[in-house]
């Protein structure tokens, strides 16, 4: 699934495609594409212009002059936006397509979802973000995070750290293969109970999180297959960084000691058991 550097990466190009835009038509193309929960149809958004394009944690949402109407979406384990020419051919996994018009240029907002797992949906305003996202804490890339505030609730969580990293309603835009390489850099065990961390050790392990997605964002993100591109149908290359994701039995680049993999809930964790002891 797309994390925060896969999710703004997205959002940046979608920015940079569509802010002042107008919304000519809007269709629908796959019954899981618009979420249940959805105020409107996606037509009620057509002759809306887009004003901006915003992201909490792994959530998009696209900000329209038709206020406080706004476009929500979730890229769920393999959604893409991709811009296109008009008349360029309906690929066989879109599932949702707008026609938008941006100054004299017309072309396609085209969203494909192979696994159907990612959607849209019309929502409204509420303080500022859309109510259906409400309960998504902020991100670390969110001018308002509270980093102190975050520290606290993560020592109050009597579960392991990794599964506390995880909740988007205490830390927003991580996810499996960000956890564990944020937990590498700070030398913390995926199992360790977050109750038992230090503040100084949770607060290194915030710094090493905000750090690894940065430098992940630098990259365009981490694509091990073609699930996941930017607007412009290019991989993200973070995959050649990653230090234990995915490299089971592979050395530590730190210790030399071989990367394990354990099982975490529906999951798998990678770590360096030499450089992140459980005791």
């Amino acid at each position: 699934m797309p994390e925060l550097p896969e999710v703004e990466s997205v959002r940046l190009g979608l920015q940079a495609h569509l802010r002042g835009a107008k919304i000519i038509r809007a269709l629908q193309l796959h019954p899981r594409a618009l979420s249940r929960e959805s105020i409107a149809p996606l037509q009620a958004i057509e002759e809306c212009r887009i004003t901006s394009v915003n992201r909490r944690g792994k959530f998009l949402w696209f900000v329209l002059d038709k206020k406080p109407m706004v476009l929500v979406a979730h890229l769920g384990m393999s959604g893409q936006f991709r811009i296109e020419e008009v008349g360029q051919a309906r690929h066989p996994h879109c599932r949702a397509r707008f026609r938008v018009k941006r100054g004299k240029q017309e072309f396609h907002l085209s969203f494909h979802d192979q696994r159907t797992f990612g959607w849209l949906r019309v929502d409204e305003m509420s303080k500022g973000i859309p109510s259906s996202i409400s309960h998504i804490a902020r991100d670390p890339f969110d001018e308002k995070f509270d980093r102190k505030a975050v520290i606290q609730n993560l020592k109050a969580k009597r579960t392991e750290i990794k599964r506390a990293l995880l909740d988007q309603s205490v830390m927003s835009g991580v996810g499996n293969i960000y956890a564990d390489e944020a937990l590498w850099q700070a030398r913390i065990h995926p199992r360790k109970l977050a109750e038992k961390l230090s503040e100084n050790e949770i607060a290194s392990l915030l710094t090493s999180v905000a750090r690894v997605m940065k430098r992940a964002l630098k990259a365009g993100g981490t694509s091990f297959d073609d699930l996941y591109t930017n607007v412009n149908g290019e991989s993200g290359y973070f995959e050649n960084s990653l230090e234990v994701y995915g490299r089971e039995d592979e050395e530590c680049s730190r210790c030399g000691h071989l990367i394990k993999r354990i099982k975490f809930t529906n999951r798998s964790s990678h770590f360096c058991p030499q450089c992140q002891p459980r005791r």
